[in-house]
């Protein structure tokens, strides 16, 4: 359970989490908020980088091409991969298991209505600070644009804060339960890890929807995927099925009369 020793590691991760996050529209946008970026280097700062990198590369795929484009708020990718890995890395210290990373990435799930909620009601906020500059003349229009960027710049930062300081210790309480639960539950965490990258690159491809031969290449890598769960296979040969059986598949779809 939380104790007062994770106190100053939760701080930190606020903290930090609350610059990571000002990359992701507020200032900045150098890709650091980017949960393939942002995980990894959470779990750097509380010693174990492997465990959010895992968790960084999971997340990318499944929300690789939501972007806030116009009026559509995605979800907060950033806050999902940084709390995922403190949860997954202060939960274990000394090593984080397959089944705890894969019940951390399930818990960011979790997260989304309360950042998509906050973020709304942020950026709500900061419109206001547009209605205020319409009002400054002469010099105070200057000073008064200054002050508006600050200020929006704050409120995109506290909001991130304050998501880390509520997620966080509920996180680390619920991974204390699942710590306890049966073996059974454990080994579902462990498959829901394995099946992840699957779910990302059907999404993937389910947005992008380039041509017919789609479906042809995503059954060699599922087909490639559901092998890995019952063969011992090397990575290198997970490489080869995908890419057989997809050309496979567009060869048979190009020759069909």
């Amino acid at each position: 359970m939380i104790d007062l020793t994770m106190v100053p590691a939760i701080a930190g991760v606020a903290l930090a989490g609350g610059l990571i996050g000002l990359d992701r529209t507020a200032a900045g946008q150098f890709m650091i908020s980017q949960p393939i970026v942002a995980a990894p280097l959470v779990g750097w700062l509380l010693g174990d980088a492997s465990a959010g990198l895992v968790i960084g590369a999971m997340l990318e795929l499944i929300w690789v091409l939501d972007m806030p484009v116009g009026s559509f708020v995605p979800a907060d990718a950033t806050v999902s991969a940084v709390t995922a890995t403190a949860v997954a890395v202060l939960t274990c210290p000394n090593g984080v298991p397959r089944s705890v990373l894969g019940f951390s990435i399930l818990l960011s799930a979790g997260t989304v209505p309360f950042t998509m909620m906050a973020d709304t009601f942020v950026r709500s906020w900061n419109s206001r600070l547009v209605d205020r500059l319409n009002a400054a003349v002469g010099g105070d229009a200057a000073r008064s644009l200054t002050r508006a960027h600050l200020t929006g710049l704050g409120m995109f930062y506290l909001k991130s804060v304050a998501l880390y300081v509520l997620l966080l210790p509920a996180g680390l309480a619920a991974a204390a339960l699942f710590l306890r639960s049966p073996s059974a539950v454990k080994s579902a965490m462990e498959l829901f890890l394995k099946l992840i990258p699957l779910l990302g690159a059907a999404l993937v491809v389910r947005r992008l929807s380039i041509s017919s031969r789609d479906p042809f290449l995503l059954t060699g890598f599922i087909a490639a995927g559901l092998a890995t769960l019952v063969l011992p296979l090397h990575p290198g040969m997970v490489v080869a099925l995908t890419i057989v059986t997809g050309w496979l598949g567009v060869r048979y779809h190009e020759h069909r009369p």
